[in-house]
This record gives C-alpha cells, sequence and structure tokens, in this order.
C-alpha cells in the first residue's frame, strides 16, 4: 500500500473509517490498562481521531502519528476547538511536527519516527497504546513490520488494540480482516495477548453485508 493511497483518500475525504464519536470500546475497556495520570499514549495511524482527544482529557499525554498533513491539522484545530489547547506547528526534515500542552502529533511514515524522536520531543517514554485503526488499515504484507516497529517504538508497553475480522476473500480492505491467529503471531511471543471482548457487527453493518459478507466480527485485546 502505497502513500498516495492514505494521501488520496484524506484529499477526496474518503474516511469512512472515522468516527464522528469517541469508540465505545475505548470507552469502556480503556480504565482497565491503569495508565498512571500523565502517561504518554500513542496512538499509531491515528487520523483525526476524537479519541486522541479523549485520552487528554483523562489527563495522558498523547503522541498521535499519521502520514496525513491534512489530518492533523484537523486534529490540531479540533484540539483547539474542544480542549483549549494551542498547537504549533514546524516542519523538521521529513516530518512535520505538532506541539501543545500534553500532545504531540508527527505527520510522516510512521516506520520513520523512533522511540528517541518521541523521547527527545516530549521527555517521556510510551506508557500504553491504542490502536483502533491501525493494524486493520494495512495489508498483510505490512503487518508484520507495522507490529514489529511498533514493539519497538513502545518497548512493548501495555497495548488496548480492536481489530475487524470478516472472510477477506468476499471483499478487499481496508479495514483488512486481522485473525486472532495473526494477532498472537504478531504479538504473542513479546506480549500476554488476552481478547477481553468479542462481538458479531454485521447487523450494524449494512454496507458490508451488501458486498457478501455474512459477518464482521470486532474483537477488543489487552496486550501487556
Amino acid at each position: 500500500m502505497q502513500h498516495d493511497f492514505w494521501h488520496d483518500k484524506w484529499e477526496r475525504m474518503e474516511i469512512g473509517f472515522h468516527l464522528n464519536e469517541e469508540n465505545k470500546m475505548l470507552l469502556k475497556y480503556w480504565p482497565q490498562m491503569n495508565v498512571p495520570d500523565g502517561g504518554l499514549v500513542l496512538v499509531p495511524l491515528c487520523g483525526k481521531s476524537l479519541d486522541l482527544i479523549w485520552l487528554h482529557r483523562q489527563g495522558h499525554y498523547v503522541v498521535g502519528i499519521e502520514l496525513s498533513e491534512l489530518a492533523l491539522d484537523q486534529l490540531a484545530e479540533e484540539l483547539r476547538q474542544a480542549a483549549g489547547i494551542e498547537i504549533s506547528k514546524t516542519r523538521q526534515a521529513e516530518r512535520v511536527v505538532y506541539q501543545g500542552e500534553g500532545v504531540l502529533l508527527i505527520a510522516g511514515d510512521f516506520f520513520s519516527v523512533r522511540a528517541d524522536d518521541i523521547q527527545q520531543l516530549t521527555g517521556q517514554t510510551v506508557a500504553a497504546v491504542y490502536d483502533r485503526a491501525a493494524i486493520v488499515a494495512l495489508p498483510d504484507e505490512m503487518r508484520r513490520a507495522y507490529s514489529s516497529h511498533l514493539l519497538q517504538l513502545s518497548d512493548r508497553a501495555p497495548q488496548l488494540l480492536i481489530t475487524l475480522d470478516y472472510d477477506q476473500n468476499k471483499r478487499n480492505g481496508p479495514p483488512f480482516a486481522v485473525s486472532d491467529a495473526e494477532v498472537k503471531q504478531h504479538y504473542g511471543q513479546a506480549m500476554t495477548v488476552s481478547v477481553v471482548d468479542e462481538r458479531e457487527l454485521i447487523d450494524q453493518e449494512p454496507r458490508f453485508r451488501e458486498q457478501g459478507l455474512e459477518s464482521f466480527i470486532q474483537r477488543v485485546y489487552q496486550l501487556g
């Protein structure tokens, strides 16, 4: 999957993956993560997610990494309006950096960001990761590299992970199908993998039924 694909999605505003409210699974299960006040929460491939604003309101230092500068321009404006946070924007080599009180946003290639970059910009290391729309946004050949880099970037910090699973033979992603076996393959050797929620969403997602799917499963994991 090329960078141009996602840039084009944002330019055309074809962002069906974006939610206009906080994710209900985040609200339900985040308290179980026991992230300390002020702890740094990494949100990879964050788009302009309102979840990041909610996490900031819980007292966390939030770090979002996103390829699209357009998406982060919009997220920075949401932070100004919803939380009263003034965001500065600077260009640093191959990336654009947005900074405000308790907020760091990086527009650039996820794979180019290093743990040292985050620590130098925030003075902290990652305390937890929240992945709602990152791993499912990537095709199979990129997910192993993504999960490996995320483990390095976060130093295996606890993670709340939300995946989708369906018959990939009946439709192509994104979002891509990520099975329980694949999650364990990517993370099982480094972390404990626990499914805390699993539910069938096909009746709530008629567009996927129209594409020929008979099942569309959401799983919520705690990794630690």
